[in-house]
């Protein structure tokens, strides 16, 4: 029997907002109130540090970061820092992997599967770096990963640069590796890129490589109030 993924796709969510609603989602999902969700959204312009982040990949001063109205907010995720903001699509999972039969390796390769197979659709040939996560496209990142495991259950999740500003990760060390340079779906095509069609295709390969049916939902009125 196919296992059943509720989908909330939220538009532009302001990342505390977006943070506290995973900690909520996660509470139920450990508690089996809830089965798996998965949660697609924009963010307003944030640099995000994860639990193995230095303060020193942040290369821009505060006071210069303050004037561009971009905060710095420190995670439970894994992972150093990196950018999140308009034109970037971000999927965060609560998945319980027991359920689902999933190491956390095989959870992080399926992500990573989904991206891949993704780009394919738009003719980019993504690739996964031994030993780093994510998927790239040649030498350059096109989708950081981070994610935090409770008790067999994940939050946090992936980052595929769309018709992302990249300049902003000019500000940063990305994911803490020094001379890495990112790209997006449109720097490569040469032009934008229709954010909801590369949902829909990333959400298509979402269930063919988790072996779920996804069930698109309706965000409740309480979760504004976040």
């Amino acid at each position: 029997m196919t296992k059943v993924c509720a989908v909330y796709n939220l538009g532009l969510v302001d990342y505390r907002q977006g943070l506290l609603l995973q900690e909520k989602l996660l509470a139920s999902r450990k508690s089996g109130a809830i089965s798996d969700v998965l949660l697609l959204l924009e963010h307003p312009s944030v640099f995000t540090m994860g639990r193995a982040g230095k303060d020193e990949n942040i290369v821009t001063p505060t006071d210069a970061l303050a004037e561009e109205g971009i905060p710095v907010f420190y995670t439970s995720r894994g992972g150093d820092v990196t950018y999140h903001g308009p034109g970037q699509i971000v999927g965060y999972p609560i998945l319980d992997l027991r359920e689902n039969g999933l190491t956390v390796h095989q959870y992080i390769w399926n992500l990573e599967e989904v991206v891949i197979r993704t780009l394919a659709d738009y003719g980019i040939d993504g690739r996964r770096v031994e030993k780093l996560r994510g998927v790239w496209v040649g030498n350059e990142k096109i989708c950081s990963l981070g994610v935090r495991i409770s008790s067999a259950t994940t939050m946090h999740g992936f980052a595929l640069n769309v018709n992302t500003n990249l300049k902003f990760f000019s500000y940063i060390v990305p994911c803490g590796i020094t001379g890495v340079s990112m790209t997006s779906i449109s720097k490569l095509l040469g032009h934008e890129a229709e954010i909801e069609e590369t949902q829909k295709i990333l959400l298509r390969y979402f269930s063919q490589v988790f072996k779920v049916t996804l069930q698109d939902r309706e965000r409740p009125d309480e979760w504004l109030n976040l």
